[in-house]
């Protein structure tokens, strides 16, 4: 008997995700081709030194409640963006890369998001007057609720997966996933339908031990796998285990000859975030072969949990998630689906205004980014908030913010871009009921 490896258990588990879809009966054509892209930042993202005020007042009140943290230091510049209505702000340089796109119109920023139940104020929340979301602060259970919309727990499926169980039809009769993580199984892209399948990028899935010398005895091992896994043992399990087996072996071919093959024309970085996001170009080039005409995509990068030197960490953690972000649009725009992919992210919840020495401490309502053909960018979304430390926007004295926009709003608008009818959308996001914008209309 062959010994088990970590990798042979890791190539089990990749194969058994994709156990849903058949590449055989795939459509050859696929129009009208829409995918939302969630690249998740893992650890609480400080948007205070991701979006920074650039009006006098509130520049000084931020300077004020930031102290040895407010941008620009001696190590960091800043990157002048201006609203319609005039009024002017900053990115963190670490977000070079995109900077550009937001002149362009297809970046925009949404303001102070987080996980509410209901509108909540500083004096409901202080009072205990209405309900919050369970465990507020805590990285685990504020990242399951933020990708499930389900403020008081997990619910068991995620609001792109019960997104993409809304379009699912539209896939017609493909089973090549319809919801894909590259950062390992996650609840975000699973649904009451759709089940998320975890893809390792750059991982082999093809069969050990076919590349032998000479060809031929190559070729006689390839098919006597192939006579192995298309015999009818009349085991239903045995056989299940063998159309997988096929399933990934073809997903496998064709992942490797893109790879192998012609490249993007703007190459994608080698950092962890990057060849997440070029996996999953790879896979929205297949869409002619697969079928698919609406996808969810699940991206995370880590570290943004800054307790301590935050400062240099964060540009370096915002540069990467930039130069991935670019790279992504710009292959996008070469495969001409721009305008059907957007890309945005996520945190499980913003951070303190008031530093906590070199760092930040846990906190609430932060800032997201939205990128894409179909972006109406060049501009910033909701409401961006007053940095007075125990104001009328702090959920306490640091600086914690209380969201003015909810996560059942951000997901819906694009949830809606997505496809999904506005009748629908109260049973993805189930609290959306209580918030009088339905709509941020930051898509077209």
């Amino acid at each position: 008997m062959n010994q088990t490896t970590r990798r042979s258990i890791l190539k089990l588990a990749t194969i058994s995700g994709l156990s849903q879809f058949d590449l055989r009966n795939a459509s050859a054509q696929s129009s009208d081709y829409k995918a939302l892209v969630c690249i998740f930042l893992m650890g609480g993202n400080d948007g205070h030194n991701l979006l920074i005020p650039q009006s006098t007042a509130q520049f000084n009140a931020y300077k004020a409640a930031r102290g040895s943290l407010a941008l620009p230091d001696n190590s960091a510049k800043l990157l002048a963006i201006t609203t319609p209505n005039g009024t002017p702000y900053a990115l963190n340089d670490g977000l070079a890369a995109i900077h550009p796109i937001f002149a362009q119109g297809r970046l925009a920023l949404v303001a102070n998001v987080g996980n509410l139940v209901q509108p909540t104020s500083r004096q409901q929340f202080l009072q205990a007057a209405v309900k919050v979301p369970s465990n507020l602060f805590s990285h685990a259970d504020q990242v399951v609720q933020m990708q499930t919309a389900t403020p008081g727990g997990s619910g068991g499926t995620g609001w792109a997966g019960r997104t993409a169980d809304a379009m699912n039809a539209l896939n017609g009769g493909a089973r090549f996933p319809a919801s894909i993580s590259m950062s390992g199984q996650q609840l975000f892209g699973t649904g009451n339908v759709i089940q998320s399948a975890s893809l390792i990028p750059g991982y082999e899935m093809a069969p050990s031990g076919m590349n032998v010398w000479p060809a031929t005895a190559a070729a006689a091992r390839q098919a006597a796998l192939q006579q192995i896994l298309t015999m009818d043992s009349g085991l239903s399990i045995v056989q299940t285990a063998n159309h997988v087996r096929q399933d990934a072996m073809t997903l496998s071919g064709m992942l490797s000859g893109l790879s192998t093959g012609t490249a993007f024309a703007k190459p994608f970085p080698s950092t962890s975030i990057g060849q997440q996001l070029l996996q999953v170009a790879q896979i929205m080039r297949l869409r002619g072969a697969t079928g698919m005409k609406r996808q969810v995509f699940f991206c995370s990068l880590g570290g943004f949990d800054t307790h301590s030197a935050q400062g240099w960490q964060q540009w370096d953690l915002f540069k990467q998630l930039s130069a991935g972000m670019l790279a992504l649009y710009q292959a996008t725009q070469e495969m001409g689906i721009a305008d059907g992919v957007t890309t945005f992210t996520e945190s499980e919840f913003g951070r303190t205004l008031q530093p906590s020495g070199t760092g930040t401490d846990h906190g609430w309502g932060s800032h997201f980014l939205v990128l894409g053909g179909a972006v109406q960018g060049g501009d910033l979304y909701g409401a961006f908030p007053d940095l007075a430390l125990g104001g009328p926007d702090d959920s306490g004295n640091r600086g914690a913010l209380l969201p003015s926009t909810s996560l059942d709003q951000y997901g819906a608008t694009l949830a809606r871009w997505f496809g999904v009818a506005d009748t629908d959308l109260d049973a993805i996001f189930p609290n959306l009921k209580y918030f009088p914008v339905r709509n941020l209309n930051f898509l077209a």
